[in-house]
């Protein structure tokens, strides 16, 4: 008989330990149990010693050694059969690089390895919308959508009124009234000049292969600008500051700002004739000559 891989040597047959995996990229959604398949096809060694390590962010730790789960598996992992690993209740942190080692010491080729990448998806959560609540209509507009939790990273999309909007809205002819670019990457709902048909109730959509959430709805109203009362305030206000102008004018004119000082008048000491002095005494009430008239 043939056998593949395997050499006939001193009598006694001498193989070599080869694995296979039925899927080296499985994909499973958070909280659900996923197997890494890990299958040796080949080998004369009956208990090989079977590892598995898991290799995230540059570091490689143990999550099978010496006959037991290690790390943060421990309690929520098995191992099937001889080598394959099952894994319940996979949370986001288990997205990883798995290696699945089997050294077979009676086999001519003693180390084999497989790498086994887990993906874990997880569903995205009501995204945070902001939507304006008023804007004049010609102006531009901005309505954002974020969510930071999914796995893979989700799309987005707007919805206005229940009514799915276009990536571009002069790519469909029922918004032609209407000039908008959707970015579907990045939740961004731009308009370059809204109309009084962009009023509506608009809300965001974030999706991805495990899921999709969904934030409220929030109104959005496009208003027109009153060009004729704009006006009319402004003509207004000038009026008003033109008689506040006017009034203080008058007020001048008037006198009602001028000073005391120069209002009131201020006591003088009566002219004295030239050559005469005269001086109070404190015996005499009235003035007295200091010196003679000058005549």
């Amino acid at each position: 008989p043939l056998f593949s891989e395997h050499v006939l040597n001193t009598g006694c047959l001498i193989g070599a330990v080869n694995l296979k995996s039925s899927n080296r990229t499985p994909v499973v959604q958070e909280f659900e149990s996923v197997e890494l398949s890990c299958i040796i096809t080949d080998s004369q060694t009956n208990d090989p010693r079977i590892e598995w390590k898991k290799i995230q962010d540059d570091q490689t730790t143990y999550v099978f050694f010496d006959n037991r789960i290690q790390g943060d598996l421990a309690g929520r992992a098995e191992l099937l059969g001889k080598t394959s690993l099952r894994i319940w209740n996979v949370t986001r942190k288990d997205s990883a690089l798995y290696r699945c080692e089997v050294v077979a010491r009676n086999d001519r080729k003693e180390i084999d390895e497989i790498v086994i990448e887990l993906t874990v998806q997880v569903k995205p959560v009501s995204p945070v919308c902001r939507v304006p609540k008023a804007v004049p209509v010609g102006k531009t507009a901005t309505l954002q959508c974020q969510e930071s939790e999914g796995f893979p990273r989700p799309h987005y999309s707007w919805y206005r009124n229940d009514v799915p909007l276009p990536t571009d809205s002069r790519a469909n002819p029922r918004f032609r009234n209407s000039s908008f670019l959707l970015n579907s990457e990045t939740g961004t709902l731009v308009f370059s000049a809204v109309h009084k048909e962009d009023s509506g109730q608009y809300y965001c959509i974030a999706s991805n292969d495990a899921g999709s959430a969904r934030c409220e709805e929030q109104m959005m109203e496009v208003y027109d600008l009153n060009i004729g009362g704009i006006i009319g305030g402004i003509l207004v206000v000038l009026a008003v500051l033109a008689l506040i102008t006017v009034g203080i004018c008058c007020a001048y004119r008037r006198g009602y700002f001028i000073s005391n000082k120069q209002n009131g008048e201020s006591y003088k000491s009566p002219g004295k004739p030239d050559g005469v002095n005269y001086v109070r005494t404190e015996e005499e009430g009235d003035f007295r000559h200091k010196s003679s008239f000058v005549i």
